[in-house]
């Protein structure tokens, strides 16, 4: 058994909401493989973002443990990189300087830091914006740009809280391919929430599939379809729809799930990575 890179271990989360108890998560476990793309899908309120701000050490769990790489999470770590849906860019910075604020907490060098952004610049294809302010890009490139930053400090683990979620059709495609082109480049962990079926299952080596409040896992479905991956294929319409199915199921979640409660092996990884790096 390869040991997980991130694991959730029981997790709940309890808010008060007006002075009653309001449970976000309950009873969660999850295991990541290293290099593995998962993506997370639910309905609003189920809870999906929660997991994901206790992923990155935003949030603190009520009870249970969340360990990345088997050390505890207990605060952000440049180790792992956030996008949010909204680019979240500083208005009076240009993109360079916004994506140079992934590194405010780095101890690398002026000279090391000028050269990571230009990097990621090139790789989400802003290189030629790097002077443009905020208000200058369109939703798809200030997105881009909250992408660098995510990833501009060569965090281990990418969590994206449905980074395309207010874009257009077609920028959203784009952005999708384009995802998937920088998680083979960058080999790292990505885990992706999103309430587009349709986008988890074209993104996702597994797809968590959570229940409403409070938010469980009910189900966790594997996509062993090869990458690059077609939209339109019936493959990907027939997990699009065991998905959906377990989405609109009622009555307690399913205690597991054989095929997909695992992590994926390495070696898929790296031959789906290839592919898609080619």
């Amino acid at each position: 058994m390869i040991r997980p890179h991130l694991s959730v271990e029981h997790v709940t989360r309890q808010f008060q909401i007006e002075g009653e108890p309001l449970i976000a998560l309950d009873d969660i476990n999850l295991d990541i493989a290293e290099g593995e793309f998962v993506t997370i899908v639910g309905a609003s309120g189920c809870g999906k973002s929660t997991l994901l701000r206790l992923f990155s050490g935003l949030d603190i769990a009520t009870s249970g443990l969340i360990h990345h790489a088997g050390t505890a999470v207990s605060e952000p770590s440049l180790d792992r990189g956030i996008v949010f849906q909204e680019p979240r860019l500083f208005p009076w910075l240009t993109v360079e300087k916004n994506i140079s604020l992934g590194l405010l907490n780095s101890k690398l060098s002026n000279a090391r830091k000028a050269e990571l952004v230009r990097e990621h610049l090139e790789l989400v294809g802003l290189s030629r914006f790097a002077n443009v302010y905020p208000h200058q890009l369109s939703g798809g490139m200030a997105q881009r740009a909250g992408i660098a930053r995510g990833l501009v400090s060569r965090p281990n683990v990418l969590l994206l809280d449905e980074p395309f979620g207010a874009l257009d059709a077609i920028t959203k495609a784009h952005l999708q391919d384009e995802l998937q082109e920088i998680w083979a480049k960058e080999n790292i962990t990505m885990v992706l929430v999103t309430h587009d079926v349709e986008e988890a299952v074209y993104l996702g080596d597994r797809v968590v599939v959570m229940s409403p409040r409070p938010g469980r896992i009910r189900e966790i479905i594997p996509v062993k379809l090869a990458r690059p991956r077609r939209r339109t294929s019936s493959e990907i319409a027939n997990v699009r729809d065991r998905v959906l199915k377990s989405l609109h199921a009622t009555g307690e979640p399913p205690q597991s799930a054989p095929e997909g409660s695992q992590p994926a092996d390495d070696g898929g990884h790296l031959e789906r990575a290839v592919a898609l790096a080619r």
